[in-house]
C-alpha cells in the first residue's frame, strides 16, 4: 500500500487543522500502516507525582491512529473514532515524553482498525497498549 500522506503531509494538516493541540504532538515516522508520534509533554499533560496522565495518553494514542488513517486515504478531516479500549499497563517515568508506535491492521472503504503501544521515552516495557476502530468518511461525487 501506498502513502497518500507523509510525514510533512500529516505535520501542516495537524497545525492546520487541530491548532488546539499544536504544541502536543510531534509526528517522528511514517511508514505504509504505521506511524510513531510523540507527546511533547508539558505540565497541563502531568497528574500528581509528575507523570503523563491517562487522558493524555489517551489523546496520544487516538492521534496516532488517525494519523496513520489519514497517512492512508488522504487528508479526510472527519476520520472518527468510533472504539476505543486502552489498557494501561505500569506507571510512565516522571515529566518526559510518551511515545505511540501506532499500526492498522485492516484499512477498508469504511472502517480502519489498529494498535497503539505507549512507551514512557527511555522506557523499554510500555507503559499502555490502545485498539482503536476509526470511521473514514466517504468520498464526495
Amino acid at each position: 500500500m501506498e502513502l497518500k500522506m507523509d510525514r510533512a503531509a500529516l505535520s501542516d494538516f495537524l497545525r492546520r487543522e487541530f491548532q488546539q493541540v499544536n504544541d502536543d504532538f510531534m509526528i517522528e515516522e511514517v511508514a505504509p500502516m504505521r506511524v510513531r508520534v510523540r507527546l511533547l509533554a508539558h505540565e497541563r499533560h502531568l497528574r500528581p507525582g509528575g507523570t503523563v496522565s491517562g487522558p493524555a495518553m489517551f489523546a496520544l494514542a487516538d492521534v496516532a491512529i488517525y494519523l496513520a488513517v489519514l497517512a492512508m486515504v488522504g487528508p479526510k478531516g472527519l476520520a472518527v473514532t468510533t472504539n476505543c479500549s486502552i489498557d494501561f499497563m505500569r506507571k510512565p517515568a516522571s515529566g518526559v515524553d510518551v511515545i505511540a508506535d501506532a499500526r492498522l491492521h485492516k484499512l477498508g472503504r469504511v472502517l480502519a482498525v489498529g494498535d497503539a503501544l505507549l512507551y514512557s521515552d527511555g522506557m523499554a516495557p510500555p507503559v499502555a497498549r490502545a485498539g482503536l476502530t476509526y470511521s473514514i468518511p466517504p468520498d464526495r461525487a
